[in-house]
C-alpha cells in the first residue's frame, strides 16, 4: 500500500529481548509514560505529553486495539497526519537499548512499549532516528491531528492571552512552549529556577485557585525528562499550596511528585517562558465565543531555482516569479463587514531530506490586493504596490501561518522563501470563515496563431523578398525545397554571424522539429513561402530575445524566459 512504509532499521544501537510480560499500555496512556532518552527529541516528546490528554485523537494516533495477545505478529502500526492525508506507518517490536535498557524514549513502567514505538514510528516517517534532532512542538502537533498552528511571543502577547490559553486547552487544543536562547552554548542549559533554556516543554493544564483572597491563574507545564522542574512560587513542595483549601489542593496536584510536571504562577511564566505553540483542531478563533466551522482551500506547489524561486520582496527582479495564488473572498464574517481568514504555509519533506544536506527554508508570504481579470502578474506591479497583509516574519519552521482579517475582494497570495534560488515543495491551507474562491495564476495560456500569408505574386514582391528568394533557390536545388540538413546549414550560418547572440549551432532535430512547425503542406521540406514565414518569424524571434537579454549575456536566464513568456504568450507557444 502507498500510505505504508518499509521497515525501519535501528542497527546503530544493540537491540533486546522484550522484558517478561511485556504490554502495550498499562493502565491507560498518559503523559507520565513518557521520558526522554539519548535523542534530543524534546520537542516531539512534549507533543507526545500533550497527546495524551486527548483521548480520542490519540486513539487515532495509536491504535488501541493491538497488543502482545496471541495474535501479536510482531509489528504495531500508528497513524499520522502529513501533507493533508492520514498515513498507516507499521514497524517490528525491535527497540535500540544499551546495557539491556531503552536509551530512548521510554515509560516510567519497564514493560510498557507504547511510546517507545512511536517514537520508532515518528523516525520511520521522517526517516531515521537521527532526522528527530531538534524541531518544534507545534510541528510535531500538527502531525498527530492535522490541525493549524498558531505561535504567541509571551513578552508581547495580547492582554488576555490567559483567557487564549484556557479556551484553546478546553477546545481540545495542545499547546507547548519554550524559552529562547541568545547561543548554541545555552542550549538545554539549566537555570537556578529549574528551568531549561532552549527545551520543548508542554502545557497540560491551567486553572484559577482562591488564594488569600484573590484569584490567582496557575498553568501546569511538563519537563520531558520527567524530572527537573521549577522551584518558585506553586512549585510542588512550596508554601503557597498550604493557604489553599485542602481539597482544592488534592485536585490539583493529585499526589504530584519529581514526575518532571509543575505548576507556577501565570505572571512567572510570561516572565520566564517566551514562546508559546497551541495547535488547534481547527483554527476556531481563541479570541471570541463564537464556534465557527472553517472552509478550508488547500494548493501545493514548489520553489524550483532559475523558475519558481523567486525570494522574498527584497529581490524585486525575481519576485514576481514566485508561484501566485488568487483568493477571492465574496462574503463578509456574520455579524461583521470583513472576512476572518488563516493562510498557513508549509514546507514538505524538509526532515526526511537532511540526509541530504537539506534542512529547513526559510520562508513566508505576503498578501496584495488582485486586479480583476490579471493572470500572472509581472514585475511592474510589485515594483508599484504595497501588500495588504503578510506574514510577521520569515523564518525557517515546516509551517507559519496567520490570521487576517480583510474586506471583501480579490488578493493575490504569493508564498515565497527568503532567499531567491531556495528550492522546496509547499503545501497553503487556507481557511475562511465563508466559502472563498481560489485559483492558481499563471495557467492561461494564449496560443492564437496566425494564418500565414498568402504567397506574393513575382511582381509583387519587395527587394527584401526577392533577396530572399534568390538565397533559396541557391539553398534549395532543382527540387526548390529545403530539406532539415539544407536548413541547418543557412541557420549556423547566418545566426553565427550574430554578436548579440551566444550561439552554439543548431542540432539537425531541432531543424527537424522547425519543419514540422512550418510545413503546412506535409510534404517534409519547406517550399518558399513556407520559408519566407519561418523567416519572418525567426526575425521577430531575434529582436525579442534581444530585447529580453536584459544583462546583455547573449543568453536568456530562466527569469527573462518567464518574463518574455508572460508578455508575448503567442510567441511562447510558437517558440
Amino acid at each position: 500500500s502507498p500510505s505504508q512504509f518499509c521497515l525501519l532499521r535501528t542497527s546503530f544501537y544493540p537491540t533486546i529481548p522484550l522484558k517478561p510480560n511485556p504490554e502495550f499500555i498499562v493502565g491507560g496512556a498518559d503523559r507520565t509514560d513518557i521520558c526522554q532518552g539519548a535523542l534530543g527529541d524534546c520537542w516531539l516528546l512534549a507533543a507526545i505529553a500533550s497527546l495524551t490528554l486527548h483521548k480520542e485523537t490519540l486513539t487515532r494516533v495509536v491504535p488501541n486495539d493491538q497488543g502482545f495477545d496471541r495474535s501479536y505478529a510482531g509489528i504495531f502500526h500508528f497513524q499520522f497526519w502529513q501533507h493533508n492525508r492520514w498515513l498507516d506507518v507499521v514497524v517490528d517490536d525491535r527497540l535500540p537499548a544499551v546495557r539491556n535498557r531503552l536509551v530512548l524514549l521510554h515509560s516510567a513502567s519497564n514493560n510498557e512499549f507504547w511510546s517507545a514505538l512511536l517514537e520508532k514510528a515518528y523516525a520511520k516517517l521522517n526517516g531515521s532516528y537521527e532526522s528527530l534532532k531538534g524541531g518544534s512542538t507545534l510541528e510535531a502537533m500538527e502531525d498527530f491531528t492535522g490541525g493549524v498552528g498558531e505561535t504567541y511571543e509571551t513578552k508581547s502577547a495580547p492582554t488576555d492571552l490567559f483567557n487564549i490559553m484556557k479556551k484553546a486547552y478546553d477546545r481540545g487544543s495542545m499547546m507547548g512552549c519554550s524559552i529562547d536562547i541568545t547561543s548554541s552554548a545555552e542550549s538545554e542549559a539549566q537555570t537556578a529556577s529549574g528551568l531549561v533554556k532552549g527545551h520543548a516543554y508542554s502545557i497540560t493544564g491551567l486553572e484559577e485557585v482562591n488564594y488569600r483572597g484573590k484569584k490567582v491563574k496557575l498553568i501546569r507545564i511538563r519537563n520531558p525528562w520527567g524530572q527537573v522542574e521549577w522551584n518558585g512560587a506553586w512549585s510542588d513542595e512550596s508554601r503557597e499550596w498550604n493557604v489553599i483549601d485542602s481539597s482544592e489542593k488534592k485536585r490539583i496536584l493529585q499526589n504530584s511528585m519529581d514526575d518532571g510536571e509543575f505548576w507556577m504562577e501565570f505572571e512567572d511564566f510570561k516572565a520566564n517562558y517566551d514562546k508559546i505553540e497551541i495547535c488547534n483542531l481547527t483554527p476556531d478563533s481563541l479570541t471570541d465565543d463564537t464556534k465557527r466551522k472553517w472552509e478550508v482551500n488547500m494548493f501545493e506547489g514548489n520553489w524550483i531555482r532559475g523558475s519558481t524561486a523567486g525570494g522574498c520582496r527584497n529581490f524585486i527582479d525575481t519576485f514576481w516569479t514566485n508561484p501566485q495564488f488568487k483568493l477571492t473572498l465574496l462574503h463578509a464574517d456574520d455579524n461583521n463587514d470583513k472576512c476572518s481568514v488563516v493562510i498557513a504555509l508549509m514546507q514538505k519533506n524538509r526532515r526526511a531530506l537532511r540526509k541530504e544536506g537539506l534542512d529547513l527554508q526559510t520562508i513566508g508570504f505576503a498578501l496584495y490586493e488582485a486586479p480583476a481579470d490579471e493572470d500572472h502578474l509581472g514585475k511592474d506591479f510589485f515594483r508599484y504596490n504595497g501588500s495588504k497583509a503578510r506574514s510577521k516574519t520569515y523564518i525557517n519552521v515546516r509551517e507559519i501561518s496567520e490570521r487576517f482579517t480583510l474586506p471583501p475582494g480579490n488578493y493575490l497570495l504569493v508564498p515565497t522563501t527568503f532567499q531567491p534560488h531556495d528550492e522546496a515543495d509547499f503545501i497553503i491551507r487556507i481557511f475562511s470563515e465563508k466559502a472563498a474562491g481560489t485559483m492558481e495564476m499563471g495557467n492561461t495560456v494564449d496560443a492564437d496563431l496566425p494564418d500565414p500569408p498568402m504567397p506574393s505574386l513575382p511582381e509583387e514582391e519587395t527587394d527584401e523578398e526577392k533577396g530572399l528568394r534568390r538565397m533559396f533557390e541557391k539553398i534549395a536545388g532543382s527540387d526548390q525545397a529545403i530539406s532539415a540538413r539544407e536548413l541547418q546549414q543557412v541557420l549556423n550560418g547566418v545566426l553565427s554571424r550574430r554578436r548579440e547572440i551566444k550561439f552554439d549551432g543548431l542540432s539537425l532535430n531541432t531543424c527537424h522539429s522547425i519543419i514540422n512547425l512550418m510545413d503546412v503542406d506535409n510534404s517534409g521540406q519547406l517550399e518558399f513561402q513556407e520559408f519566407k514565414v519561418f523567416w519572418e518569424k525567426m526575425k521577430k524571434w531575434i529582436m525579442l530575445f534581444i530585447s529580453y537579454d536584459t544583462d546583455r549575456s547573449g543568453k536568456m536566464s530562466s527569469y527573462e524566459l518567464l518574463t518574455f513568456c508572460l508578455h508575448h504568450p503567442r510567441h511562447a507557444s510558437e517558440h
